[in-house]
């Protein structure tokens, strides 16, 4: 999800690789220990002015929203502190009679909880892969590859560039292999690497699509009609980064020379009102835009792709986290899209899909409404490409687990996530073309 702000990327720099020593687990050399999530809702202007300059004085890690400007009186704000700026935040939130809320009281346990990071995980065969567990950016590969052999009447995989850091940028592409052309949809996954939830899900409907398509009258057409291009891990630096070296990380990770800090938000990189709103020019803040439009050989190589298919593309779908939310354009201005009737009737009928599973809620519409204002974004550049039906998913929680959804709520996330996209789909297959 856009849930960060300024991080401080001073102990970033400085993390070691996680290491086991005598059966007790150091998570990332142990550097969360102490740090708190909180939960603050400014109820006033004065509250809010005062809470930005507050922040701006501490190293935090905004986790909602995605920068210190997007801090209105009345939203959630849930940042991400250190040991010691703890102290000092919760001491000022007091005098300041600020009303808050501790979400996670010991980052590092709670992270030594998740069992992702416990010693000794049985890791499964392929024949028995497990999709309800988060897996590292190698296992996602390696199991990429094994989708490809093993389905090679409804998946062919391929790559459509290289990383910053050299790895390959790998795609899926789903659907009944025929010589007339047809319509495609895209789907991303992991723009933001600390979102684990988004490639699980890439990889849930995968599995769902090769798994109930002789079986699911829906699935059939779907994979007859269209082909759905799947990006498990679209920030793959990042992503092993946030597996290796900092779980909060959420930017790509090329290099700034300049300032001595790393990665650019690969979701405000796009060309589209490129660094204007819910943006910065720092490099070293976490929704920094980068040096200009597409500077991240990661977004540059997805959106060549896009554009060579931008006649064959008519539905692109991107997976972030968390807010429990389905957005869609704009989110860098208010004006209605033109077709803002047939894609808000496609985003509340797959809402109430999605709540008809285990009954929870998503709030649905523009991004910039019920979000905030952003630029640069993925979603309004593929909708200002032509591209019909965009949305961008916020998937589940709304901040009690945030990025660190559990593990458990793998199977349910994806489950009601799937009925949202194939709701969305069949109304694009059923009437708005």
């Amino acid at each position: 999800m856009d849930c960060a702000g300024r991080a401080s990327h001073l102990l970033l720099l400085c993390l070691l690789s996680h290491t086991w020593l005598t059966g007790q687990s150091l998570v990332y050399n142990n550097r969360y220990e102490g740090d708190k999530v909180i939960r603050i809702v400014p109820k006033n202007d004065k509250e809010t002015h005062e809470l930005k300059n507050m922040y701006r004085q501490l190293q935090v890690d905004l986790w909602q929203p995605s920068s210190i400007s997007n801090i209105l009186k009345g939203t959630v704000t849930d940042v991400h502190t250190s040991s010691n700026s703890s102290r000092a935040l919760l001491t000022y939130l007091r005098e300041a009679n600020i009303q808050y809320r501790i979400l996670v009281s010991n980052l590092q346990k709670a992270l030594e909880e998740q069992s992702a990071f416990r010693p000794g995980r049985n890791r499964r065969s392929f024949s028995r892969y497990d999709y309800e567990v988060y897996h590292p950016l190698e296992e996602i590969q390696s199991w990429m590859h094994h989708m490809n052999k093993t389905h090679a009447d409804l998946i062919s995989m391929f790559s459509v560039g290289k990383s910053y850091e050299g790895r390959p940028l790998f795609v899926l592409k789903l659907g009944k292999k025929t010589k007339a052309p047809k319509k495609a949809v895209w789907i991303d996954c992991g723009i933001h690497a600390r979102e684990w939830i988004g490639p699980a899900f890439c990889q849930w409907f995968v599995k769902e699509a090769v798994n109930t398509y002789n079986r699911d009258p829906a699935m059939k057409r779907m994979l007859n009609h269209l082909y759905i291009y799947v990006m498990p891990v679209f920030n793959v630096d990042g992503y092993k980064f946030s597996w290796t070296y900092d779980r909060f990380w959420r930017k790509t990770r090329s290099k700034n020379a300049r300032f001595n800090c790393y990665g650019v938000d690969a979701n405000r990189n796009w060309k589209v009102r490129w660094c204007l709103e819910g943006a910065s020019f720092h490099p070293c803040d976490d929704n920094y835009c980068g040096p200009f439009p597409e500077s991240e050989p990661e977004v540059k190589a997805v959106a060549q792709f896009i554009l060579k298919r931008r006649k064959q593309i008519k539905v692109y779908l991107s997976f972030h986290a968390y807010a429990q939310m389905l957005l869609y354009p704009y989110s860098y201005q208010y004006e209605a899209i033109p077709n803002y009737n047939c894609v808000e009737t496609a985003a509340r009928n797959a809402v109430l899909a999605l709540r008809s599973a285990y009954g929870v809620s998503y709030r649905h519409g523009p991004a910039s409404t019920i979000l905030y204002l952003s630029s640069g974004s993925s979603m309004d550049w593929a909708y200002n490409t032509g591209i019909p039906y965009t949305f961008a998913f916020e998937l589940r929680d709304t901040g009690y687990y945030g990025f660190l959804l559990p593990e458990s709520h793998i199977k349910p996330t994806c489950t009601e996530t799937m009925l949202a996209v194939k709701n969305i789909t069949m109304h694009f297959l059923r009437r708005c073309r």
